[in-house]
């Protein structure tokens, strides 16, 4: 099982009256084999939470929980295999000394994975990039072709949850849906959990089946992916948002 729990998550910056919650308070489920998205303003903590569930960011309080497991309590090794993050800067996440195929090769050496080869060349022809593209290095390939090798990346120790921190807001507009479909492809393969963070209401609106609003560091409200179109939310902010992107998409 690849669920996501997460249970009062909270983060305190500075003492006594100086303290502020970067976090509040913050508790959702995401369900085994679904894609749940985190939209709001920058500044919001949505990217901070995907720091927290990967442990990247360890001065947390409550509970987070991968598929029943506490992370803080998972095996390092089995924890950093089974949850992938896909960052928002697809060059700035690869190396630019080293080639594709030493970017690839790197986890399957750090978990002494066998079939090295195969599983590398397995993970490009489902990322759809050809095989002699492991022999490139980030500044040969477009941007794109970046981001794919990113989530090749994620994708060669076959993880069960991957956390996508924005991922195509640093494509041009033209590549940015065929990553999109590249990853709800690759879900409805391989039952992958997803954890979003987008801006852009349209991008949830194509990949997840909910979605978190947040303001501040709090959770306001989580709806379906069904409330978009009408804009049924209930809390101010929420309609705000939504109104906001509804009006924008009518004017371009």
């Amino acid at each position: 099982m690849s669920d996501i729990t997460i249970e009062g998550l909270t983060i305190r910056l500075g003492l006594g009256a100086q303290a502020r919650r970067i976090l509040d308070d913050v508790s959702f489920k995401v369900r085994s084999g679904e894609s749940f998205g985190l939209v709001g303003e920058s500044g919001s903590g949505k990217s901070t939470i995907l720091k927290c569930i990967g442990l990247l960011l360890t001065t947390w309080e409550g509970r987070i929980e991968i598929g029943g497991q506490p992370v803080r309590e998972a095996k390092r090794k089995a924890r950093c295999r089974d949850v992938q993050m896909v960052f928002q800067d697809p060059y700035g996440s690869l190396h630019p000394r080293h080639s594709i195929r030493t970017t690839l090769a790197e986890p399957l050496r750090i978990h002494g994975l066998d079939r090295e080869a195969e599983r590398m060349e397995r993970a490009m022809v489902d990322v759809g990039l050809p095989v002699d593209f492991l022999d490139r290095y980030p500044h040969e390939l477009s941007g794109g072709q970046r981001q794919r090798v990113a989530i090749a990346r994620a994708l060669v120790l076959e993880p069960s949850v991957l956390l996508l921190d924005e991922p195509t807001s640093a494509l041009d507009v033209s590549v940015q849906a065929e990553v999109l479909n590249l990853l709800a492809k690759l879900r409805a393969e391989r039952g992958l959990t997803y954890l979003l963070v987008s801006h852009d209401l349209a991008v949830v609106d194509h990949m997840c089946d909910q979605f978190a609003i947040m303001l501040q560091g709090r959770i306001v409200e989580i709806l379906d992916r069904a409330a978009i179109p009408g804009n049924a939310a209930a809390h101010p902010y929420s309609r705000e948002l939504i109104g906001a992107s509804l009006a924008y998409e009518r004017a371009a």
